[in-house]
């Protein structure tokens, strides 16, 4: 196949700085536009400073206060006070706290088609919605684009997937993407790009592709697109920016690597049962179970739009939510929640027993609303790992929002169609934009009279030093396959603590083994064993940053998530995998292990099991650069010593 032929390869080719569009391999793209948000962006942005970057060189960066909002001593409002002045520092669009949820709002306000965006959170690829090329990445990865650096993937390969037909009533978007993740799970993305195409596509407004992309990192895909079309042109003018439309489609003639058939008319509602997206059956095959709800959270940057919120809306119009459900609404954006408010639909949710809450991630990263023992919880969110919700033993099942509603007024888990049908959802004219809780960059003159402040909670980075010779220690943990960062790196209440390495360090891998701190600090360091897809999940590199200052030295793996691998290589730590995955058997805790940094060079590596004493063939996936920055002791102190 020709990559260029597809909306893929289009923008990667007008965007390419290094390297040439074969397929895997090394190349670096320039990056018009980034994000971050505070649970990662004061990381990346102490990082810009550690790296001597004091000024945005993208077309436009913009920084959001989303994931945690919560204040309940001086961290957070510490925080946000750094990321306030750095963003005037630096040039960048602040989006405060209470302003919506940063996939959102650059939706609908940035995200452009044939741009591309880099975000320092996994589920950026929601712009793709609108035939932006927005991947997922480390705060570092973007806090050098944003310093005007290209960013380097692998070319990835492109599935096209065909959509045809028009989806029936009670059957949404999120099905769509529920249906792709039965079919290819939550590995069967890596290294590839989801391309949306055919005469379905359509029939899909550009919020309704979003939440198709949103979620689509949930299979572990680079990113996914939709074209640009005359429906992108109307969602543009919706929000006032119809003079940014350009079209951008697929050639006719284009071919993709493989393809995915999808009748959108023959789809029904969908549900993911615990404690993975990819745990897929219809919801007709659970309802006969009478399976009681506890609770239903409807938002999240899948699922908080004008046309989410006004279908909960319609479908709660003069009914009550069952007695024994909790409902929560979670709007997208203060946009979204201004214009609910005004025309009315926020009363009928407030009559029927919702709760609202402010417009941010809150109960999707386990910030409030944690159910209760055992509970059945309901959720158009994009994830449902074991402990995510903040209790461990409660049970996420994530539906689409009609679904959603339908569990919380009958009470149990339910087909939405039997409600009836919803027609002709209303489709508001035009969105104004909320401007109050949005800051905008100040002029050069301004900025260099900026002092940044620091709170008492933000440390400095510590830079780890150069790789030894021969590395060595002992294995520390071995894990299972699927092992998430939300297990490496537990969020919810121990966000607070993001920009405090050393704190947050004291809970890493928490949720699996209690004892890894202080086993980490009494060997100083070691070795991790993993299963397949390590690293899955949210992009927060803390998954990796604290395990490289509790001296983590490689983590060997049968295969790796690819944010997170990144991840690994910029904070010093050798991503590995066995040449046989059988050799996953032959190492266990306790093991000492030792390789010789210089076989790094070569893809093949021999680890030696001195305890077996045994030798294990490895294999690693990097570049030449790569393996420097290994060397290096990770990416900044690579690029200081590059540059010095």
């Amino acid at each position: 196949m020709d990559i260029r032929k597809t909306v893929t390869g289009k923008i990667l080719s007008a965007h390419l700085v290094e390297g040439e569009l074969i397929a895997n391999k090394r190349i670096g793209i320039k990056i018009d536009q980034t994000l971050t948000q505070d649970a990662t962006g004061t990381m990346a942005y102490l990082q810009a400073e550690a790296l001597g970057i004091d000024r945005a060189k993208t077309e436009v960066s913009v920084s959001y206060i989303d994931h945690n909002t919560l204040q309940q001593d001086n961290k957070n409002p510490d925080d946000h006070a750094y990321l306030q002045s750095i963003a005037q520092k630096f040039g960048l669009v602040l989006s405060k706290a209470g302003n919506g949820i940063c996939h959102q709002v650059h939706l609908e306000r940035f995200a452009r088609p044939g741009k591309t965006l880099l975000g320092s959170d996994s589920h950026t690829p929601t712009a793709g919605g609108v035939a932006s090329l927005a991947i997922g990445a480390g705060g570092l990865d973007v806090a050098l684009s944003m310093g005007g650096a290209p960013f380097f993937l692998k070319t990835p390969e492109v599935i096209g997937v065909h959509l045809s037909g028009k989806l029936p009533s009670m059957v949404a978007a999120k099905d769509v993407i529920l249906e792709v993740l039965k079919r290819i799970g939550v590995k069967g993305g890596v290294g590839k790009v989801l391309e949306y195409y055919g005469p379905g596509v359509r029939s899909l407004s550009i919020q309704e592709r979003a939440t198709i992309t949103n979620m689509g990192a949930e299979t572990g895909a680079t990113t996914s697109l939709f074209p640009s079309d005359e429906v992108t042109k109307e969602g543009l003018r919706q929000v006032g920016r119809e003079k940014e439309w350009v079209e951008l489609v697929a050639d006719k003639d284009a071919t993709y690597n493989s393809t995915i058939e999808i009748d959108l008319s023959s789809l029904e509602p969908m549900v993911a049962k615990p404690h993975s997206p990819a745990n897929v059956v219809s919801v007709r095959e659970l309802e006969a179970s009478s399976i009681k709800v506890d609770q239903v959270c409807i938002g999240s940057c899948t699922n908080s739009s004008y046309k989410d919120l006004v279908t909960a809306a319609l479908m709660v119009k003069g009914k009550r939510v069952d007695p024994n459900v909790s409902l929560t609404i979670s709007p997208g954006s203060m946009s979204v929640f201004h214009l609910l408010s005004k025309e009315g639909y926020l009363a009928d949710l407030i009559a029927a027993g919702a709760r609202i809450l402010e417009c941010t991630c809150g109960p999707c990263i386990g910030q409030g609303l944690a159910p209760k023992d055992n509970a059945i919880s309901i959720r158009t969110f994009n994830r449902n790992f074991k402990g995510r919700s903040g209790t461990d033993n409660a049970n996420v099942y994530l539906t689409s929002v009609e679904t959603a509603v339908a569990c919380a007024l009958s009470g149990t888990i339910c087909d939405p169609r039997k409600y009836g049908e919803l027609k002709n959802i209303p489709n508001p004219e035009t969105m104004p934009m909320q401007e109050s809780l949005v800051i905008t960059p100040i002029s050069l003159e301004e900025a260099k009279r900026v002092e940044i402040i620091r709170g008492p909670n933000i440390r400095p980075i510590e830079l780890r030093g150069a790789l030894a010779s021969t590395v060595n220690g002992e294995v520390i943990l071995k894990v299972v396959d699927d092992i998430t960062t939300d297990h490496i790196m537990p969020a919810g209440i121990y966000l607070p603590l993001r920009s405090n390495v050393p704190e947050y360090s004291k809970h890493v891998f928490e949720p699996v083994d209690r004892e890894f701190y202080s086993r980490a600090k009494a060997k100083n360091g070691g070795f991790v064993i993993a299963g397949d897809n390590y690293g899955q999940g949210s992009s927060r590199e803390h998954a990796a940053l604290c395990p490289s200052y509790l001296g983590v030295k490689a983590v060997i793996a049968k295969s790796f998530a690819r944010i997170h691998l990144a991840n690994l290589i910029n904070f010093g730590i050798i991503p590995l995998t066995f040449m046989n995955s059988l050799d996953y058997d032959k190492v266990e805790m306790g093991d000492q292990l030792a390789i010789e940094s210089n076989e790094l060079d070569k893809n093949a590596v021999v680890l030696k099991n001195l305890t077996k004493k045994i030798d294990i063939q490895l294999l690693h996936t990097m570049s030449e650069e790569d393996v420097e920055t290994i060397k290096a002791g990770g990416t900044i102190q690579y690029i200081r010593n590059k540059y010095k």
